[in-house]
């Protein structure tokens, strides 16, 4: 018998729009922020003047996000031509050895623990429809969803994301009446409180604990900076020992 509990169609909705654009804008949201931050600690920690951060913070900030996004386009038209491969090669199979694939079909639900006489109807029911035989046979087989985000949005969310937020670490670079040691304080709460706001946001909607989220991301974030900041540190250090 089927199983109430058992994941009997593929994901065809895994890539809904809603999802895709939480994941581009989290991961830009993150990177950027983690761009300009170590851009500010690398030059805090290397003795340079504010102005430099300031100036390299949103130099960096720009080519980073549009690399970002081009990466992402492009890695969405990729997966998009897998699919389309794969839909090809599947479509093929089904004409040539509709049995054989059946027998596909078979072996994938049984291994979700689907016993007769259950088994045999979900086969033939699957197999009446081609676009949801070939879909079962994508998903399950070769490992990929088969729905994928529209390239250009992805790119342009990742982008939007990856500049607003990467844009908070230099705001306090704005203020020039403001020492260079103060700007990095302000600079690091900041930031600090960007990563555990990104986090914890992330866990509400995915629906897991939203402090811990915070906390993860805060420390998987926050260590790329002070990476920076150490190894600029130590550069100028030696640098300055010479």
């Amino acid at each position: 018998m089927i199983s109430k509990n058992t994941n009997i169609l593929p994901h065809t909705q895994a890539g809904s729009s809603l999802k895709n654009d939480l994941g581009d804008a989290v991961l830009g949201a993150i990177d950027g922020t983690v761009t300009t931050f170590a851009v500010v600690a690398g030059v805090i920690g290397g003795g340079l003047s504010p102005g430099v951060a300031l100036i390299l913070g949103f130099a960096n900030l720009l080519a980073d996000g549009f690399s970002m996004a081009v990466s992402n386009y492009q890695s969405t038209v990729s997966n998009r031509d897998l699919v389309l491969q794969a839909e090809k090669e599947e479509q093929q199979h089904i004409d040539e050895h509709p049995e054989h694939e059946k027998g596909i079909i078979r072996k994938i639900y049984a291994q979700k623990g689907i016993n007769e006489p259950g088994l045999t109807e979900l086969v033939n029911v699957i197999s009446q429809y081609p676009q949801l035989w070939k879909e079962t046979l994508i998903v399950h087989e070769h490992g990929i969803p088969y729905h994928t985000p529209n390239a250009t949005r992805a790119a342009v969310v990742t982008f939007i994301a990856f500049c607003a937020v990467g844009t908070i670490p230099l705001l306090p670079f704005l203020f020039i009446d403001l020492d260079g040691k103060t700007m990095f304080i302000i600079s690091c709460v900041m930031t600090f409180s960007v990563f555990f706001s990104i986090g914890w946001l992330k866990g509400k909607v995915v629906g897991r604990h939203a402090w811990r989220s915070g906390i993860s991301t805060l420390l998987m974030g926050g260590g790329a900076a002070i990476i920076a900041f150490a190894i600029s540190a130590l550069v100028k250090h030696f640098y300055g020992a010479i």
